[in-house]
């Protein structure tokens, strides 16, 4: 079959724009599909457009999707299915929990990890159908939609091939900035905020060390490896056993991953860190608010995230810090004191994002029954828009502030401070910070306008 593999841009600036860092289910999925004989295609519409031809002389067309981009997902989906006839499956975080509402887009929805799913669904299709007994599968059977049960067992990663970018057009590997692989799905912690749980389970599955080390072997100085796990550092031993097999084999480019804070007490590991070339690392640090980080069960405290941040760059190591503003126990003084302490432990860069209930969370189910939620075009669900009614400010106060922070970090002033001392690479991070805050304020202007008349809608009531 030929097989197009699609994932959609994301319409609005958000705070990773300048770095077009692609997810990676589509190159996956494609590499697998490939690899079972099959002609594949694999667009990154943040790295190019789509090719019409490509999709006209396909069989059949995967869109993998997040809940910002499913706008862009479902109009894809409604053109492909409309101008070319061709069938269309939906896969991703968004549509797993939402499938009812991604099934008036396509034909087949793909819930929860899709690796065996797809391959089952094209084999099905090859056939001439037989979809019943795919778990994971939603799909139309005349005018009703069909959800089969999920699929109960997780997929062993190392049987997962290395994915292959080449499959994209114009996309040579070697020669790629920042090169993106995984070495863990899941994560224990259960913050009321995500939905990694809900979608690859509670219990870390790892990548062999050996499988990851043949795949960054091929990385060439200049290269920067971003790992993609939630928590890269979550069980010490093996991430131990990792680094020290990156000294080893002497990796020439650098590298960054998420970690949890608390990992800072671990000096054997920021010693491994250091050595291996680990560049930066991000944190969800969440708020500087002690009620707030209860709330959201992170299981640490204001002062371990300060020493932590101040330990990471003693070993040369930058520190993205993310925070999520809105919480129940937010009010104005503790969002201003997030910005009084990002600087005063000198983080390298921020990111002051308003709380979002995901579709998935427990947080989305909690403010949906509540009636919290006045805003359901997904786009907006990106963390640089306020898409509920927090508990002590209004939606457009907590937006103001979200902005206020982001521009007051990434100021000219602030600029010029890291530049004299000496931190070009700081202050350039500043700079592209500050040209980020600028876009997105031209951009919505008009969301500011639709949040004070719903304001001044709720003070008239």
């Amino acid at each position: 079959m030929k097989i197009i593999c699609i994932e959609p841009r994301n319409p609005r600036t958000h705070v990773f724009s300048a770095f077009k860092l692609p997810r990676l289910a589509m190159p996956l999925l494609g590499t697998i599909l490939r690899d079972r004989g099959h002609q594949v295609t694999v667009f990154l519409e943040e790295w190019g457009p789509v090719d019409e031809g490509t999709v006209r002389e396909a069989d059949l067309v995967l869109i993998s999707t997040i809940t910002p981009t499913v706008p862009r997902a479902y109009a894809l989906a409604d053109r492909i299915r409309k101008v070319y006839g061709k069938p269309v499956v939906l896969g991703g975080p968004h549509v797993t929990f939402l499938p009812d509402e991604a099934l008036e887009h396509a034909d087949f929805v793909v819930r929860g990890e899709g690796e065996k799913t797809v391959v089952e669904l094209v084999e099905a299709l090859a056939d001439g159908g037989g979809f019943e007994g795919i778990a994971g599968l939603s799909f139309w059977r005349k005018d009703e939609k069909i959800h089969n049960p999920p699929r109960r067992e997780f997929t062993d990663l190392d049987e997962l091939p290395v994915p292959d970018f080449a499959l994209i057009p114009g996309v040579s590997p070697e020669k790629l900035r920042i090169y993106p692989t995984m070495t863990s799905r899941g994560c224990p912690y259960g913050c009321i905020f995500c939905s990694v749980i809900a979608m690859f389970g509670r219990k870390y599955r790892y990548r062999s060390t050996e499988l990851i080390l043949e795949e960054i072997s091929k990385i060439q100085a200049g290269q920067h490896v971003f790992f993609y796990d939630d928590n890269f550092t979550a069980n010490p031993e093996r991430t131990k056993e990792l680094l020290e097999g990156i000294i080893r084999q002497g990796f020439p480019g650098v590298w960054s991953s998420q970690v949890r804070i608390d990992i800072y007490r671990d000096r054997e590991m920021l010693e491994l860190m250091k050595r291996s070339r680990c560049a930066v690392v991000y944190i969800g640090l969440e708020s500087v608010n002690p009620e707030t980080l209860k709330a959201f069960r992170k299981g640490i405290t204001f002062q371990e995230i300060e020493e932590g941040v101040r330990t990471f760059h003693r070993y040369g190591i930058r520190v993205h810090g993310m925070f999520v503003l809105g919480a129940d126990t937010d009010t104005e003084e503790t969002i201003r004191a997030t910005l009084d302490f990002a600087r005063k432990v000198r983080l390298d860069s921020a990111q002051f994002l308003i709380l979002t209930p995901i579709p998935g969370s427990k947080m989305f189910r909690q403010f949906e029954e509540a009636g919290r939620i006045f805003e359901y075009r997904w786009d907006f669900y990106d963390g640089h828009h306020i898409v509920f009614t927090p508990e002590r400010l209004s939606p457009l106060r907590l937006q103001e502030l979200s902005y206020e922070l982001h521009r007051r970090f990434y100021s000219l002033r602030e600029a010029l401070r890291f530049l004299l001392k000496g931190d070009l690479y700081g202050a350039y991070l500043r700079y592209l910070g500050r040209r980020f805050v600028k876009r997105w304020w031209q951009e919505n202007r008009d969301y500011f306008d639709y949040l004070s008349s719903l304001s001044t809608a709720s003070t008239l009531s």
